[in-house]
């Protein structure tokens, strides 16, 4: 399947937070922006990407969204969210970032060559990888 023309697909990750303006700050000093346009009291809408948004909702208003319970991110893994970086130091500098704004470290460093991760927990438990891949193996 594939897009109309000129038209770029987006992604909305919403999660449950526990402290919004705490979060708003880690992700801030992450590098990323908040799109007052769409945050207030109950909601943050942090720019990652010119297409991917993460809605950071306090619980309350996270549950008015789904009859499930919501999960604890620090006991029980909902999703992992994984983002592309354009090289390796960009991995390590994101991470690194994460990781003195208060984010945990998550799983270990995978490097195979052409392919290099690391993941980090932020502040409510939600895993977030980060990977860069050579892209002269993807064409190869």
């Amino acid at each position: 399947m594939t897009a109309p023309s000129g038209y770029q697909q987006m992604i909305f990750v919403n999660l449950p937070v526990n402290d919004l303006d705490a979060s708003k700050k880690f992700f801030t000093g992450l590098g990323y922006s908040i799109n007052a346009q769409f945050s207030d009291e109950n909601a943050a809408s942090v720019v990652i990407s010119d297409t991917i948004v993460a809605m950071l909702l306090t619980k309350p208003f996270y549950a008015t969204f789904t009859d499930k319970e919501i999960a604890d991110s620090a006991k029980t893994s909902e999703v992992l969210i994984a983002l592309s970086a354009e090289s390796r130091d960009k991995v390590d500098e994101l991470v690194d970032r994460a990781l003195a704004s208060g984010a945990t470290s998550s799983g270990r460093t995978q490097d195979m060559g052409f392919m290099y991760g690391r993941s980090f927990d932020d502040l409510d438990g939600h895993t977030w990888e980060v990977i860069w891949m050579d892209p002269t193996a993807i064409e190869g």
